[in-house]
């Protein structure tokens, strides 16, 4: 199940022998420390900003890290664990094909996209415990409500013990504070026993910004020539920043054989490159995995790019998320019009129609929140299963300013019939954890940084 990858970033594992390698442009010396003893190895410079060095008989689970021009000991970027946190050293990992987890539904394809009924939610507040192990004990209730899909927050290693996700700094590496990897593995693998699919969301616009030690010894990895809400653009025009994501994905998919990928805020994805990193990631992914394999790539973009969603199967994109339909419906049933919702104020029953009917509200035309520019590309030619609806998400809860859920914010009477519209429309529908069942309790943003 697992394919066949050879990735050029984090250790490169075999009984015999372990290649460490470290994209670092502007450093000026890199030194492998490696072991408990912290033994020290240099990393030769090779060509393009690359160091290595070989090491014979390194056992899984290992710590190493790397030290940057004799001062600074940093983490693996591409990290498969860490020791501690992210600012600890990292742990050789044997790759999914020798490692020790034995996968009981190996013959699982996963399922075809419109059988799709998708559940967001947060590894650590989904249950008491905020586990992986935890979640495994929920799967029977997930199929039992008629979900066949559970889309997990983003699982790269954040700084401290709490995060919502968005602030990773190790992509490849899940976060410590949910349980291993070898558990991760294990709901994964029985999801798939139970026929649920199972989605992890990545972030690849930006870094957290506690943890991320790359300006020290590869600044190339940004650029300012754009701006993103967080700082400096990544630099995709960059051939080893476009492997590192991309290996990242093909990553999850082949060592987790999760079924799919939510990718975050791919607007603030700044590339002027041909092709764009988007187009490159996703025929990375359908090149690399079989045909007879279910494997889900769907974009959060508030440009409403729809020449990234083809329609056709294994190119491209499958779906986005619908904000479009979100935020009528809540301007419906609640009312409100300040913020983004201004946008959909004027005839929002109009508005409505036109979501359900063509996915994308905005197809071209000025939107006055954003001060009068155009807004989207026209869906002419998509299924509606391009388009994944919702009433609620994470951001939509988590950005107000009490972190307050619909129900707090519309009379019962709407919210069920708002429910009833999107789960039963043709677009994929999404539920937010406990939306199910009316859930009080507040979701505000919560971080864990130094200080």
């Amino acid at each position: 199940m697992a394919a066949d990858i050879s990735y050029r970033f984090g250790p490169s594992w075999s009984p015999d022998r372990t290649e460490f390698r470290l994209w670092a442009p502007t450093a000026k010396t890199v030194s492998l420390v490696l072991g408990e003893e912290e033994t020290l190895h240099d990393a030769g410079p090779g060509e393009d900003g690359w160091y290595s060095v070989s090491i014979d008989r390194v056992d899984p689970g290992t710590p190493y890290a790397f030290r940057i021009n004799d001062e600074t000991d940093v983490p693996d970027p591409a990290s498969r664990l860490q020791a501690a946190d992210v600012h600890g050293p990292s742990i050789v990992m044997a790759p999914d094909a020798t490692s020790d987890y034995q996968w009981t539904n190996g013959d699982w394809r996963g399922r075809p996209w419109a059988e799709t009924v998708c559940y967001e939610l947060h590894v650590g507040a989904a249950t008491p415990e905020g586990t992986f192990d935890a979640l495994r004990g929920k799967l029977d209730y997930f199929a039992s409500l008629g979900v066949t899909a559970i889309e997990l927050m983003p699982l790269a290693d954040f700084p401290g013990s709490r995060n919502w996700g968005y602030d990773g700094v190790l992509p490849f590496a899940p976060d410590r504070s949910y349980g291993s990897p070898d558990e991760l593995k294990r709901l994964v693998d029985e999801a798939h026993g139970k026929g649920l699919q199972v989605f992890i969301d990545v972030v690849y616009n930006h870094f957290g910004p506690d943890g991320n030690y790359l300006h020290l010894y590869a600044d190339k990895f940004f650029t300012d020539a754009h701006e993103t809400p967080w700082g400096d653009a990544i630099d995709f025009s960059q051939e080893p920043v476009r492997r590192f994501f991309i290996e990242n994905a093909l990553y999850w998919l082949s060592e987790f054989r999760f079924d799919g990928i939510r990718f975050d805020a791919v607007h603030a994805i700044n590339d002027d490159a041909t092709p764009h990193f988007l187009e490159e990631l996703a025929e990375a992914v359908r090149e690399t995995f079989p045909a007879d394999r279910h494997i889900h790539l769907v974009l959060e973009n508030d440009d409403n790019n729809a020449p990234l969603l083809t329609g056709k199967a294994r190119q491209r994109y499958d779906a986005q998320w619908n904000d479009d339909i979100h935020h009528v419906l809540h301007r419906l049933v609640t009312g409100e019009a300040d913020g983004y919702y201004v946008d959909y104020d004027d005839k929002p029953h109009e508005r409505l129609r036109r979501a359900l009917a063509e996915g994308f509200i905005y197809q071209g035309e000025p939107s006055g929140h954003r001060s009068g520019a155009k807004r989207g590309t026209d869906t002419a030619g998509l299924p509606t299963t391009a388009f994944v609806a919702f009433l609620q998400n994470h951001d939509q809860v988590g950005n107000r300013a009490m972190g307050e859920r619909i129900s707090d914010a519309a009379p019962a009477e709407a919210v069920v019939a708002a429910s009833a519209l999107y789960l039963l429309c043709p677009q994929i529908p999404m539920i937010w954890m406990g939306e199910e069942w009316a859930a009080t309790a507040t979701f505000p943003f919560f971080c864990d940084f130094h200080g």
